[in-house]
């Protein structure tokens, strides 16, 4: 009978000093070459990156990390190393509840990261490397705007095409994926300039999960914001 009473006493003890739950995001990794510096896990809060966890490193390059969440979001890890350098010094991630590994260098943080363990971030990681060849593109017409000016007008049509060819992306990706909560994330953040009955058509076909979500309620109230106006 201790014995029962005793385990009951320790897993209670467990939980209350924060151990791991259906919520929790257990994050590890290594940041391999780093022998000093500061990690910080950061979230947005309202329209700034907030501090939620850190750790200091000293010889060794590896890290873990426990949050408590709701539904999966989008983080951000950022690298002090020490140098007085910010470049290449932040990665993004979208988070969720489980186990998640990111293991990365400390000179290419961000470039080199590997991260597994997390299904949202596999489909965001597949909607931004879609994303960015329309970024690519525009990128390819402002060098060519600029070095040859007398392609002002024709460029002017390929950089509206290529801006409607995105939005459509966008929309067709959330009408798409109406069980991820990324849907949520990146029409209101990439798309948010979108005519209303097209947000209302990709909000309307979220899951229920989805809708109740953090982001999905940002969805909703931002499409109540400019149907108002």
């Amino acid at each position: 009978m201790k014995k029962i009473f005793f385990t009951i006493g320790l897993a209670t003890l467990l939980v209350a000093c924060g151990g791991n739950s259906e919520n929790t995001m257990h994050l590890t990794g290594s940041i391999k070459g780093l022998k000093k510096g500061k990690l910080y896990l950061q979230k947005l809060a309202d329209t700034t990156l907030a501090t939620v966890d850190s750790i200091s490193f000293n010889g060794d390059g590896s890290f873990e990390m426990t949050y408590e969440l709701e539904d999966p979001e989008l983080f951000w890890l950022h690298l002090d190393r020490a140098d007085n350098n910010d470049y290449n010094d932040r990665l993004a991630f979208f988070g969720e509840a489980g186990e998640i590994s990111i293991n990365t260098t400390w000179d290419e943080f961000d470039k080199k990261a590997k991260i597994t363990g997390s299904k949202s971030h596999e489909e965001y990681k597949e909607y931004q490397e879609m994303i960015s060849q329309f970024n690519k593109k525009d990128l390819e017409i402002n060098h060519l705007a600029i070095t040859d000016s007398t392609k002002l007008d024709s460029l002017r049509t390929v950089a509206q095409r290529n801006y409607l060819r995105r939005y459509g992306y966008i929309l067709n990706y959330g009408l798409t994926h109406p069980n991820s909560y990324v849907t949520p994330y990146v029409t209101l953040y990439d798309g948010a300039e979108a005519n209303p009955k097209y947000l209302d058509s990709v909000y309307n076909n979220l899951s229920k999960e989805v809708a109740a979500s953090k982001y999905g309620k940002a969805l909703s109230e931002h499409i109540k914001t400019v149907k108002s106006e």
